[in-house]
């Protein structure tokens, strides 16, 4: 579903008419910032989270090692 050039037209006419011709640049600039902010929050995250599953997977890898060293002392 997507928006078609009358519904972009009413939409901003709406917001015209809501807040005013003087207030639009500072609520554009505002929704500017918001959306630069929460891009750089998404990609810290995405990072965040991208080194948590690092670790985890060394830590399963080491675990694993482990466990086959203590096999191979038990079979002999």
């Amino acid at each position: 579903m997507s928006l078609g050039v009358t519904e972009i037209i009413l939409i901003l006419v709406v917001v015209l008419v809501l807040f005013g011709g003087k207030r639009i640049p500072e609520l554009a600039k505002a929704l500017g910032k918001a959306q630069y902010e929460y891009k750089k929050a998404k990609e810290a995250l995405q990072n965040e989270a991208k080194e948590l599953k690092d670790t985890v997977e060394k830590a399963a890898a080491e675990e694993e090692k482990k466990e086959a060293k203590k096999e191979e002392k038990s079979d002999k």
